[in-house]
C-alpha cells in the first residue's frame, strides 16, 4: 500500500507555484499522481484517457511509417508514452516549458518516467512550444515533422497564459503547420466540449478537420466526463 499523501516536489516558476504530489485513493486503492499550479489542478493520473487518445487519434490520421513526432506538453507523460507505443514512430521530441516537469521524469518520480527516459527515440526539449511553433526555425533547427500533438492549455478559449492566445488563430496555426511535412497532422487536447468557432479556424489551415469527444468514467461524480481531441490533417 502506498503512502496516504506525499508532496514529491514544489517549486516557484514564472507562472506560479507548481507541485507534484502522490496520494492514495481509498476508493480505488491506487496511488494517484497530481500536478497543481498554485491552487489549480492541472492533471491527474486518474484521468488520462483523452491524453492517450490525443496520440492515438492524431497518429491514426497518418499513413506510412518512420514518423517524426512533436508532443507539446510533457505533464505526466501519457501522450508521449502513447506516441512511443506506435511502432511507426521513428523519433519523438517532447517540448516542455517547465524544466521542473522534465526534472520529475529524469529523477524517476513518475510511473511512466522509465519508459520515456529509457526509449532512445525520445528526447525532451526545455522550451516554449508556442514561441518555437511561431519561429522560422521551428522545433529543431528547421526540421519538419509528420505530426504535432499539443496538450498545454485547458482549451483554445481557456489558456494558461494570455501569450498563448495568438496560437489558436489562423495565422498562428499556419506558422505551426509550416513545420509539418506535406500531409502532416496537428492534434489538440481540450478540456472543453467541441467549439464550432475553433473547428472553423482549424478548417482555414487544414483540409480535413474533426472534433472527437472522448468520454471516460469519473468515480468522483459517479458518471462520465469528457474531453475533446481536435485533429487537423493536410492532403
Amino acid at each position: 500500500m502506498g503512502v496516504r499523501f506525499e508532496e514529491l516536489d514544489w517549486r516557484e516558476t514564472p507562472i506560479g507555484a507548481i507541485s507534484l504530489r502522490r496520494r492514495r485513493d481509498p476508493v480505488l486503492d491506487v496511488d494517484v499522481f497530481e500536478v497543481k499550479l498554485d491552487d489549480e489542478y492541472l492533471m491527474s493520473s486518474l484521468f488520462t484517457v483523452a491524453e492517450v487518445e490525443l496520440a492515438r487519434l492524431g497518429l491514426a490520421a497518418l499513413p506510412g511509417s518512420d514518423l517524426d513526432v512533436v508532443v507539446g506538453g510533457l505533464g505526466l507523460g501519457c501522450t508521449a508514452r502513447a506516441a512511443l507505443q506506435d511502432p511507426r514512430v521513428r523519433s519523438l521530441l517532447v517540448v516542455e516549458g517547465l524544466g521542473e516537469v522534465i526534472d520529475w521524469h529524469e529523477r524517476g518520480l513518475l510511473p511512466l518516467a522509465p519508459e520515456l527516459t529509457g526509449d532512445p527515440r525520445n528526447r525532451f526539449l526545455h522550451g516554449d512550444f508556442f514561441a518555437l511553433a511561431g519561429s522560422d526555425a521551428g522545433f529543431d533547427e528547421g526540421r519538419r515533422f509528420h505530426a504535432i500533438l499539443l496538450d498545454i492549455d485547458h482549451s483554445p478559449q481557456n489558456v494558461l497564459d494570455s501569450g498563448h492566445a495568438d496560437f489558436y488563430t489562423p495565422d498562428g496555426l499556419r506558422k505551426m503547420a509550416a513545420h509539418l511535412h506535406p500531409g502532416g497532422v496537428f492534434a489538440l487536447w481540450s478540456d472543453d466540449p467541441p467549439e464550432d468557432g475553433f473547428t472553423r479556424t482549424l478548417g482555414e489551415v487544414f483540409d480535413d478537420v474533426s472534433a472527437h469527444v472522448v468520454s471516460f468514467d469519473n468515480h468522483y461524480t459517479g458518471g462520465t466526463s469528457a474531453n475533446t481531441v481536435y485533429v487537423g490533417a493536410s492532403t
